[in-house]
Parts: C-alpha cells; sequence; structure tokens
C-alpha cells in the first residue's frame, strides 16, 4: 500500500482530534490448488488490500479497519475511530513506541520475497505429484487429497511518531495427506513444507511418500493400559509442549499475574543443557520481519539459555506496566491493540538422535500427533490426548491410539532433553524432546 496514503490517513487522524496516530496498510496475493482422488478438487484466488488505523485521545484508544479505501471510505474510518477513542475507558499503559525505540533504516534484507509466481497449472502438478506418490505407497488405499499454494504479501506501517516501514514476503506450499486400512481401521498421514522461496521446496514425491508412510506405520494401533513411563514427543508435535512457555513469558499474562513462571525470571526452568531463542532476523524464516508490528527495533533473544529464563516478552503496553523496556515482540493484525508474539522461536538441538532418545529411555511412548491440550496457566497442570508408538529396548514396538499424556509443565520443563533432530519447518521449531517419566491414561 502507498506509503503516501498512510501518511494522509494518519495526518487526517490528527486533524480529527487523535493525540497519536498508527496506520498500517496489508496487501496480499495468493493462490491455491487441491486435488483428490487424482481429479481437480478446488482453485482459489485471493487478492485483498486493507487498511487498519489505530488512534489515541489522551490515554484513551480505539482501532479501526477495512478493506474499502476509497476518500470517502478513508475519511468514514478515520471520523468513527477518533469517536470510538473519545468513548473508550483509560488505559494508563496503551501508547504508541517512542522515537528512541523505533527501528531505524536501512532495514535489513532478510530475503523473504521471492518474485517467482507458479501458474494454476505448475500448482496442479505439484498436487497431483504429491498425492499420486502418497496413493503409491502400499498399504495406502485412499487419499484425502494433495495441495499447493503460492502467496506474497506485503505489510507498510506509519506512526505519527515518525516511524514509516514495509516489508513484503513470499510464501509456496505442499501438502500431502493419505488414508491406510480401511473400515474401522483407517488411519491417516500428512506430510507438509512450507517456504518463502520457491526452490527450497521439497520435491512432491518426497512429500507424498512420507505422508503415506506415516498412515500406514499407525494400522493396528492399540490402547494400552494407564501407567508412567517415559514419553518422546516428535519434533514435529514438540511445540505442543513449549507453546504454553510463550504464553507464560509474554508481558501481558506477567502483568496479569496468571502465569506459572510468573516468579521464575532469572531462575533455572529447563536443565542447563536447553536452549530456546527467538530470531526475527533469520533469512528465509517464516516469522521473519525487520521491526516488530508497533515498529520497535527486534533483535534476536535468547529466552532460556543454560535452562535459565533471561527475559520476558513485551510489547510496548506491557513493558510500560511492568516498568521494564519492550523487547521488540508486539504482534498485532489490522484491528485490535497488538499483543505478545514470537517471530522464529528455536529449541536449540541436544547431542541425540530420534533413536538415542530411545536407547536412552529404553521403553515408552513416542508422541507422533496430539489433541485437544488442556492448561491451567496458573499451576501449568498441562494434559494432551495423544497417539504415536510403543516403544521397547529402544525399537519401535506398536503403534498406542487413545492416550492421554499429564504433568506439570514446571516439573516437566526441569526434566527436558532435546534430541538432535531439528527440522526448521515452521515459525517456531523444536527437536524432539525426552521426558523421563510421565503419567500416561489409557484404558
Amino acid at each position: 500500500m502507498d506509503e503516501n496514503l498512510l501518511q494522509d490517513v494518519v495526518a487526517a487522524a490528527l486533524k480529527a482530534g487523535a493525540d497519536a496516530a498508527e496506520a498500517v496498510g496489508a496487501e496480499r496475493q495468493a493462490l491455491s490448488v487441491n486435488v483428490r482422488g487424482g481429479d481437480l478438487e478446488e482453485v482459489e484466488r485471493e487478492e485483498a488490500r486493507d487498511l487498519g488505523l489505530r488512534v489515541f485521545v489522551g490515554q484513551r484508544q480505539a482501532t479501526v479497519s477495512g478493506s474499502d479505501i476509497s476518500p470517502a471510505a478513508r475519511a468514514k474510518l478515520i471520523e468513527r475511530a477518533v469517536a470510538m477513542a473519545k468513548l473508550a475507558p483509560e488505559d494508563p499503559y496503551a501508547r504508541l513506541a517512542e522515537p528512541d525505540e523505533l527501528a531505524k533504516g536501512p532495514f535489513p534484507d532478510l530475503d523473504l520475497y521471492d518474485p517467482a509466481e507458479p501458474t494454476a497449472e505448475t500448482l496442479e502438478a505439484r498436487a497431483r505429484g504429491a498425492e499420486a506418490a502418497a496413493r503409491a505407497v502400499e498399504g495406502v488405499t485412499n487419499s484425502d487429497g494433495g495441495g499447493a499454494s503460492w502467496s506474497t504479501s506485503q505489510w507498510t506501517m506509519v506512526t505519527s511518531r515518525g516511524f514509516v516501514g514495509r516489508h513484503r514476503a513470499s510464501g509456496f506450499g505442499l501438502s500431502s495427506s493419505a488414508i491406510a486400512g480401511d473400515g474401522d481401521g483407517m488411519e491417516t498421514g500428512h506430510d507438509w513444507r512450507s517456504t518463502r522461496w520457491q526452490a527450497d521446496l521439497p520435491d512432491p514425491d518426497a512429500i507424498g511418500a512420507e505422508a503415506g508412510r506415516r498412515a500406514v506405520s499407525r494400522l493396528g494401533g492399540r490402547k494400552i493400559a494407564s501407567t508412567t513411563a517415559p514419553v518422546i514427543i516428535e519434533n514435529r508435535a514438540a511445540m505442543s509442549l513449549i507453546g504454553p512457555l510463550i504464553g507464560a513469558v509474554s508481558g501481558p499474562s506477567i502483568a496479569r499475574g496468571t502465569s506459572f513462571l510468573k516468579d521464575k525470571l532469572g531462575q533455572a526452568v529447563f536443565a542447563k543443557g536447553v536452549n530456546i531463542g527467538d530470531d526475527p532476523h533469520r533469512r528465509r524464516g517464516l516469522g521473519s520481519s525487520p521491526f516488530d508490528d508497533e515498529g520497535v527495533a527486534n533483535s534476536a533473544t535468547r529466552i532460556i539459555e543454560g535452562g535459565v529464563l533471561t527475559t520476558w516478552l513485551l510489547n510496548t503496553a506491557s513493558a510500560k506496566q511492568l516498568n521494564l523496556k519492550t523487547t521488540g515482540h508486539a504482534s498485532r493484525g489490522l484491528a485490535g491493540p497488538p499483543g505478545v508474539s514470537t517471530s522464529n522461536l528455536t529449541v536449540q538441538p541436544g547431542e541425540k538422535d530420534l533413536a538415542g532418545l530411545m536407547a536412552d529411555a529404553g521403553s515408552g511412548v513416542l508422541v507422533t500427533s496430539m489433541f485437544g491440550p488442556s492448561l491451567n496457566g496458573n499451576t501449568g497442570d498441562w494434559s494432551v490426548g495423544c497417539s504415536g508408538f510403543w516403544f521397547e529396548a529402544g525399537e519401535i514396538a506398536y503403534p498406542v491410539t487413545e492416550i492421554t499424556i499429564a504433568g506439570n509443565l514446571i516439573d516437566i520443563y526441569a526434566r527436558l532433553v532435546p534430541g538432535s533432530d531439528l527440522e526448521l519447518r515452521g515459525a517456531a521449531n523444536s527437536p524432539s524432546l525426552l521426558i523421563d517419566g510421565l503419567a500416561i491414561a489409557g484404558k
């Protein structure tokens, strides 16, 4: 979106009675193709251009957004935003980032944009290739489809504090889902990959073959008796265990006093060998950006260092409430005030691969999928439904299904051992994680 248009919106908001204003423009183009059973199922094209505005009147704020950016529509948007702010309750912590907090250009080139634009025919060929490879796996009886996608996006921000910033990114995706078995014994398996650059996508055959292998491997799943045993969470599912950590160290949770880690800053939360960091400037990273969503300068952050919790994750509002400085972790859409999130979150790998973790554990459960998590944010009590495999003497014995694992995250984190099998598949990544003993509820 044109930077001058956003400058005009900010100036008009100030003229209409706002004390401060922030305008953001988002543009997106996307194309996706899905096939199923060898037939073309869906082709979807999206083009969108949206405007968001946040205004302050004293300590009151309001946000509005719209997709009509004509002069008349913009005028109504500005008028509505200022009127809403005047009626909003006061928030002593809400503010725009100050000039000394803002990112300064030139911004780093993070290599997020690939100008290649595949045709619908190219995407269809990829989707067909991935599905065909899945259906070719012995034991696969049906397909839940294959898909391929492309997108580009651009985010532009202008504030009355003098910040002007823009970044754009591309995205390429490929997925496949396979069905093995029949009747009551059917199982599904999928594989997918998302990248910033087209050349970084794996071959469709590899995606499909892995989806098929996963489906077949789950056939014959058993229900096991309730027990306590070592649990390994496979790398693809491991962030489900780490995700609650981010909520627990976010500034809003700490300010509200609703975090099970609220008294743990500067203390050992994990074992000494565990390191967890966030890097918004990773080249081609799926969560990368040159500045946060308040225009604040961002940089790599070590959240857990040698097992010790080193920082909270803060936007400007939570930083002010805690009498600290923002850490550049503001995250927002077009509507609503900024929240807090990570960019490229990574649990650093340990020394042993998955086979090594299983050998160390001896026998237990390898979790490959998780669903229906439950968390008490105040205490850290956590449980989740799972399926995966029982292993004996360090070797896979048979698939298991319909189990629940549970424990307290403070205790779990203290005993967690990362493996070495880190794969950068998304904006949050972890190697497989071993916990030496967890309550397992089965039949």
